[in-house]
């Protein structure tokens, strides 16, 4: 190295080691991303079939609001504690309305998301299993809860440091047991009897990520 002598040349690569050595863990730490993300979205689609009268009842279309936080395991994946609810209702021709049909859904999912390209930008899937209360809004009626899970595909657009947009579609399933009575209680009995092993529908969500 011409006009630069060796214990010079020495110097400077040891002043720029610790340099090296705080971007490497700065990028390590990005690799390791973790969010809390606040979800709006519409549920849309679900039926069983009412025992008695093989008639199909149908889960209510309406909106819903949910909250994600991720921990980071690696530079593409991450754990995810996922919650979700949404107020809706039961339709079908066997009862109406006012015979206390709407209820509260509530999912308490644990899995986590997958990256495309690296975390908190582009294309990933996310999934998770735990299970889901039905809360019945008639009075004196018993709340159910069962197994179920969610798989989906979303886009994460970084709008800064630790700011970014969530743009996904999520599939729920709930597993179901075959002719059982829901929303029983003491003085009225069961709302309803149904049949079928589970109930499907989807959600299309729009959410805000706070990045840290």
């Amino acid at each position: 190295m011409k006009g630069i002598s060796w214990p010079m040349a020495l110097l400077v690569m040891l002043a720029a080691a610790p340099l090296q050595h705080a971007r490497a863990q700065s990028a390590s730490a990005a690799r390791n991303e973790n969010s809390i993300t606040f979800y709006g979205g519409d549920r849309f689609g679900g039926s069983v079939t009412d025992s008695a009268s093989n008639s199909s009842i149908d889960l209510k279309s309406g909106s819903s609001f949910g909250l994600a936080v991720d921990i980071g395991l690696d530079r593409s994946r991450q754990l995810e504690l996922f919650y979700s609810q949404q107020d809706t209702a039961l339709t079908s021709g066997v009862f109406s309305s006012r015979a206390g049909t709407g209820l509260t859904l509530h999912n308490y999912h644990l899995g986590g998301t997958a990256f495309i390209d690296e975390v908190g930008r582009g294309l990933y899937v996310m999934g998770g299993i735990g299970a889901t209360t039905a809360t019945p809004k008639g009075s004196g009626l018993n709340s159910s809860t069962f197994f179920s899970g969610n798989l989906g595909l979303g886009w994460m657009v970084p709008i800064g440091a630790h700011i970014a947009f969530r743009f996904e579609a999520r599939g729920y399933g709930i597993l179901l047991n075959n002719n059982s009575a829901l929303f029983c209680g003491g003085a009225t009995g069961c709302r309803i009897a149904i049949k079928g092993s589970g109930l499907y529908y989807g959600e299309a969500l729009a959410g805000l990520s706070i990045r840290f």
